[in-house]
């Protein structure tokens, strides 16, 4: 079988959420199939500026495709579309043009998947909001498999997406939040999906003594692993963990490991290691008292999952849906919405160490089921082997007209967003394949 695998910037030095996930799809699946990679020039998630030479590149023994991004993003332009879209009525044409401006913007890519009819028996395209898998999927929606990575934000209620949700070949979900919020968006429960996430390079062996002599970490500490962005809650988890030190005399750090998209707080008891290798990575995941996730908005925390393999609890925002799904359905998390909350739970964690080793050991159980690379290798090849028995079909919705796409009829995405079923989706059935 022949796969192409398309995502927005692809290394193995790119440590994204969604790009380290292409990453490892396309690597584990290529023992298998005929794997190859399209992807842009770009290195940097923000500015999507040209780093990489555009043509054929190897990373890992995959052939990777890269593609010229024909334009910077522009921060405040996108600025202003997005509030525009997002926060009012507005038309077709003024998502198509926040899509462009959001990029990366590769015709060049879009152009060499038109020209790849008969070349890949599939086309796995990764996150759904970015222009090369919106404009990927119309391309080739007759071999189209969407990974969207989607989170619970504005961007999943723009009206261009739902075409997209109903008209690719088959989707392979993060988790059954995702799955549920993106069937209620578009009504696409006859596309073929599959919760399947992703899993992770677990090393057999870690050193957490090793890691707490090399960084100096003396005290006990919670960690967080990820980008440092307000975005990600972590000016939340800042303001919590403050007034956490300022209620109890407990002697206790936050070690922060990833790159700083903000201002981090002058203090002693919180420490950034800045960005690690792998090694060092799991060896301060093992020895910290837990993992501590604040993000708002997740398809699938890959993290928390490590955490898990590693026997580590986690402490998570309640307030995004697939967080806390995912810590009661491996009942290996505690959670919070608001800093009381907060401080109790992290208080639970470090006196009731009962309580943490459970968690800890469910964790660990958790994913070797769901999420050990058998089981989500197994998955893709079942949903693979499922679409090449059947005929393959086109059923992608096409554009509005000229007149009809400068016409404002699209709601606000917030607004759409927030009619959407929210919290935990806890039916077993959500993880299977339906029709």
């Amino acid at each position: 079988m022949k796969l192409a695998i398309v995502v927005q910037r692809y290394g193995a030095d790119i440590s994204g959420g969604a790009e380290l996930h292409a990453r490892y799809i396309a690597e584990r699946l290529s023992s298998r199939s005929d794997v190859r990679v399209l992807t842009t020039c770009a290195r940097d998630h923000v500015t999507w500026r040209n780093e990489f030479s555009p043509g054929l590149d190897d990373v890992h023994g995959i052939p990777v495709e890269r593609f010229r991004v024909a334009r910077e993003r522009r921060l405040p332009d996108l600025g202003i579309r997005s509030r525009r879209v997002f926060l009012r009525l507005h038309s077709i044409q003024e998502e198509l043009e926040w899509l462009d401006s959001e990029g990366p913007m590769s015709p060049d890519l879009v152009s060499r998947l038109r020209r790849s009819r008969g070349e890949f028996d599939l086309v796995v395209l990764f996150c759904a909001r970015y222009y090369h898998a919106y404009h990927g999927a119309r391309a080739v929606a007759e071999r189209a498999v969407l990974v969207p990575t989607a989170e619970r934000d504005p961007a999943l209620g723009l009206a261009i997406f739902q075409p997209m949700f109903r008209g690719v070949r088959a989707i392979m979900y993060n988790s059954p939040e995702e799955r549920a919020a993106i069937e209620a968006v578009s009504d696409n429960g006859h596309v073929p999906g599959v919760v399947v996430g992703v899993g992770s390079e677990i090393p057999s062996e870690v050193a957490p003594a090793r890691a707490r002599q090399k960084f100096g970490l003396s005290k006990p500490f919670l960690l967080y692993v990820g980008r440092i962005d307000a975005n990600k809650g972590c000016q939340e988890l800042f303001d919590f963990f403050l007034r956490y030190l300022g209620a109890s005399e407990r002697n206790l750090e936050l070690v922060l490991i990833g790159t700083a998209a903000m201002s981090i707080p002058a203090h002693p008891r919180i420490r950034h290691l800045g960005f690690v290798d792998d090694r060092d990575k799991f060896d301060v995941l093992a020895a910290a008292e837990m993992l501590v996730m604040p993000s708002y908005y997740e398809s699938l925390s890959m993290v928390a999952l490590e955490a898990w393999a590693l026997g580590r609890p986690v402490l998570a925002n309640a307030r995004c849906d697939v967080l806390l799904g995912q810590c009661l359905r491996s009942n290996a998390g505690l959670y919070y919405e608001d800093a009381t909350d907060f401080m109790a739970a992290l208080d639970r964690l470090l006196d009731d160490r009962a309580l943490s080793a459970s968690l800890g050991r469910n964790g660990r159980d958790y994913f070797k089921r769901h999420y050990s690379w058998p089981v989500i290798e197994r998955k893709y090849f079942d949903m693979f082997e499922r679409l090449t028995s059947e005929s393959a079909r086109s059923s992608m919705e096409p554009l509005p007209g000229w007149l009809a796409r400068r016409r404002p009829t699209a709601p606000a995405a917030v607004d759409v967003v927030a009619n959407l079923p929210s919290g935990p989706a806890m039916n077993v059935q959500a993880a299977g394949v339906s029709a």
